[in-house]
């Protein structure tokens, strides 16, 4: 949903209307532009995924900073995980003291009731980030704080960040939906044993880890899953459990994981089949860039899970026509 969006606002009224925008969704407590009035541009959209609040943040150069007095006055009890998204180079993150370039590979995390923040980038921007009540990780407020330096050596950081960017590409659909309280869910879980895997003691890595284990597999696959090598065996030894594990694992959660990774691999052909973005590249090389290495095997799995040719689905998609094919596997 569209917060602000200052290049529909007169110049000398921009700075304010910024300020108090990112005051009241983020708390924050002084904005420094990197550009004059006439110049800077900033948008803000913001959804709501049950108890879990998702930004958008981007534009001209700027600082955000975010007191601890602020902090623990507006935002007792809260705790947000940003990231830098792609294609918009390496911003600044410092937090409690910590100092962190962050790329588009990396996160940031703040604790706001211990700790002061401030967020910048140069030149055009863009954060993508989430806040949701501490009480939600479950997790002591001392050992959220501790990891905040040492989220760049866990291995789950990578796994949270492709959920975030997934999470925030399909924003306007699922957010309010049906969906949206399971995808918080998910995202807590992720976030959770991103902190526990550097900053918790043995016992609550091993229990984190056995209440996790799902959320990262899926999470593991949706980061990987254009690849064609993609199997059991490697997605088992990926998190340290046997085959049979895996499988159990998956039964256990209501879904069959070779259903799902040719579902998901055939959503993600069918929406780049019909994007107008991707009209020069054939159908061959849309199967392959989403793991399907044989061709025929992509047209008669497209075709039972939606009732009709990859050909014809990118043909009516390209004219508007909404097809009576069946429902999506």
């Amino acid at each position: 949903m569209l917060v602000l969006d200052t290049d529909d606002l007169p110049a000398a009224d921009r700075f304010e209307v910024l300020h108090t925008a990112v005051a009241q969704e983020g708390g924050i407590s002084s904005v420094e532009e990197s550009e004059p009035a006439t110049r800077m541009w900033k948008r803000l959209e913001v959804w709501h995924f049950g108890p879990l609040t998702l930004f958008d943040t981007r534009g001209t150069g700027v600082r955000f900073v975010r007191s601890l007095r602020k902090a623990r006055r507006e935002l007792a009890g809260k705790v947000s995980v940003m990231t830098q998204a792609e294609g918009y180079g390496t911003a600044s993150f410092g937090c409690d003291g910590h100092q962190r370039h962050l790329a588009t590979h990396g996160i940031g995390l703040t604790p706001h009731m211990a700790a002061s923040h401030e967020y910048s980038w140069s030149g055009n921007g863009r954060s993508i980030a989430f806040s949701v009540d501490i009480a939600h990780l479950d997790l002591p407020v001392d050992m959220v704080r501790a990891a905040v330096p040492l989220l760049g050596h866990s291995p789950v950081e990578s796994l949270l960040l492709q959920h975030i960017q997934g999470l925030h590409r399909h924003a306007d659909r699922l957010s309010g939906g049906p969906e949206s309280e399971a995808l918080a869910a998910a995202t807590l879980q992720l976030t959770r044993a991103l902190i526990v895997s550097v900053a918790g003691n043995e016992h609550t890595r091993r229990e984190v880890a056995r209440e996790t284990l799902l959320t990262r597999v899926l999470a593991y696959l949706r980061a990987h899953l254009t690849e064609p090598d993609l199997t059991p065996r490697r997605v088992a030894l990926a998190h340290g459990i046997s085959v049979r594990t895996l499988y159990r694992l998956c039964e256990e959660g209501g879904l069959s994981l070779e259903k799902w990774i040719i579902r998901r691999r055939l959503e993600g052909a069918r929406t780049d089949l019909a994007a107008t973005d991707q009209s020069h590249r054939t159908i061959e090389s849309i199967a392959r860039a989403w793991g399907f290495a044989n061709p025929t095997h992509f047209s008669r799995t497209f075709r039972e899970a939606y009732g009709t040719t990859p050909g014809q689905w990118r043909r009516h998609a390209r004219n508007g026509v909404s097809l009576p094919g069946r429902e999506e596997p």
